[in-house]
């Protein structure tokens, strides 16, 4: 795993405070953080899947905003502060099959001071785009940080 140097100690306290969550149900895997750039991994398993075998948009999205989330908190400079969700929207282009992993890197559109915009791309094994997504959060206070 890749941690730019200027934020080890804030990955350190990602990693200290975060609670077992959706990404581990999903078992995301974070391989990258940088503060324009957060990467991870996904199987596509029985924990991934729409009915037919095929990698659930919903699973898309929940790894397009947990990316998206970590890098906006990854950026806030203000302590007790945290990032949320408040719009998503995805495009789905192009099926995993169970039995693969896809590839998320996401980035910062915009990193103001109240809001922040990422657009995370997923890739399958190939590296053909299988997901792009693009989520809007809110910086607001979190005294539990």
């Amino acid at each position: 795993m890749y941690i730019q140097p200027n934020l080890e100690k804030r990955v350190q306290k990602f990693f200290s405070i975060s609670e077992k969550n959706m990404g581990d149900a999903l078992n995301i895997s974070f391989t990258s953080f940088k503060s324009d750039e957060i990467k991870a991994t996904m199987p596509v398993n029985k924990h991934t899947i729409q009915p037919f075998g095929l990698l659930h948009g919903g699973a898309s999205v929940a790894m397009a905003e947990t990316l998206a989330s970590i890098g906006a908190w990854l950026n806030i400079e203000e302590e007790g502060k945290t990032a949320v969700g408040v719009e998503i929207n995805a495009n789905h282009v192009r099926s995993a099959h169970k039995g693969e992993s896809v590839t998320g890197i996401s980035k910062p559109l915009h990193k103001g001071g109240q809001t922040q915009v990422w657009e995370t791309r997923i890739f399958n094994e190939d590296q053909k785009l299988v997901c792009v997504s693009r989520c809007t959060l809110a910086v607001v206070n979190s005294p539990e940080l």
